[in-house]
């Protein structure tokens, strides 16, 4: 359980975080380091040594050699530190539509007409209108329907360049990039990271995010748009507090 605040407690609080801004006021928001990231990690923190043959002779003279330094080498990332390409085209629309419909009448009459003139007897005896030819009598109907659907469609077309910040035991290199461009007052930021199979990468040293295991995808961007489009401190604590 939280301890209960008292009111002007919550105040100074909320005041707090709002005061906190503003020191932003009539600057662009920074950018983030790309000093101690895990990226610049990978490519500051030398990978193990490739391991030669005993018997393989690299003549790095010769335009045929399959070293990745040569011109026809393969030059696809294959570990820790290098760079490759992450193409990001999505391009999905789904639309679900569901309809229930339900309907359910019911009715039951019961009476005593004739039982050893019973009836008879006690119509006698009850108020005028009153009889026991219909003792019992109800009547029930219930109707139900329900539409939903559901419309999506997203479209989004980017590239950014990924590095390799570490080779798992089984080959998979484990990637991660991060993007920020500034424009005005406001930063459009795109992080990307997961997992990929050397093998998914093309010759152009590409991949498209469909081959990227457990792919984390941000697309986003921070500075007064962001800002402005974002609800009040105030009005966030409401509509968390109040109960209606």
């Amino acid at each position: 359980m939280f301890p209960k605040l008292p009111l002007p407690v919550i105040t100074l609080l909320l005041l707090a975080a709002g005061c906190a801004k503003l020191d932003k006021i009539g600057k662009v928001p920074p950018l983030t380091p790309a000093e101690g990231s895990d990226e610049y990690n990978a490519m500051a923190t030398p990978s193990l040594p490739q391991q030669v043959g005993r018997h393989r002779i690299i003549d790095t003279a010769s335009l045929w050699s399959a070293d990745r330094e040569s011109l026809l080498g393969d030059h696809r990332a294959v570990k820790r530190g290098d760079i490759l390409t992450v193409v990001i085209e999505i391009d999905d629309k789904a639309e679900i539509s569901n309809s229930t419909a339900r309907n359910r009448k019911g009715s039951e009459k019961a009476g005593l007409p004739n039982m050893l003139g019973i009836p008879q007897r006690i119509n006698e005896k009850l108020p005028a209108g009153a009889t026991m030819d219909n003792a019992f009598g109800s009547h029930s109907a219930s109707t139900f329907s329900g539409d939903g659907s559901v419309r999506r469609k997203e479209k989004l077309t980017l590239r950014i360049a990924a590095t390799v910040t570490g080779v798992l035991p089984n080959g998979v290199l484990a990637i991660q990039g991060s993007q920020e461009v500034r424009v005005n007052f406001e930063i459009r930021e795109l992080l990307v990271s997961g997992y990929v199979r050397p093998e998914d990468i093309s010759r152009q040293n590409q991949i498209t995010y469909d081959k990227i295991a457990s792919a984390r995808i941000s697309y986003g961007g921070r500075g007064q748009i962001t800002d402005a489009q974002q609800p009040r401190y105030g009005q966030q604590a409401a509509d968390i507090i109040l109960p209606f």
